[in-house]
């Protein structure tokens, strides 16, 4: 869980490097927070409960939400690997281009400092 805080405390800070552990539990507590309300938000319109439409509805507000802070991450993650924060849009390349982000998403980072910081994994965890 510090894990995932720690992504919404550097909310919209793109400078600097992730770790693959920050990016990969960040994007796995999203996708497990979006499920819920998504799941959430079906069942209960499958049983004709209004509810379900507020569960939706939050569902969007919570994509929304994150958006910026996982595009945030994933830039910083790319800066762990040295490459420019614009390689995110390779992923509009059709077929090929989300398979390569991924690729370089999971690809550990390089070793020691590079041009856009000091390696996130020499650095001591960050606590609230």
């Amino acid at each position: 869980m510090e894990w995932y805080l720690m992504v919404w405390r550097k909310y919209a800070q793109f400078d600097g490097r992730s770790r693959r552990k920050e990016y990969w539990m960040f994007v796995l507590f999203n996708t497990i927070i979006f499920f819920v309300l998504y799941a959430g938000g079906l069942a209960l319109l499958m049983g004709n409960n209004k509810l379900g439409i507020l569960f939706m509805i939050l569902c969007v507000v919570y994509g929304l939400a994150v958006l910026l802070p996982s595009l945030a991450c994933a830039v910083r993650r790319l800066h762990d690997t040295n490459k420019k924060g614009l390689w995110i849009l390779i992923a509009l390349v059709p077929f090929i281009g989300g398979i390569w982000l991924l690729v370089l998403l999971a690809t550990d980072g390089t070793q020691g400092d590079n041009q856009f910081g000091r390696n996130p994994k020499a650095l001591p965890a960050q606590t609230g």
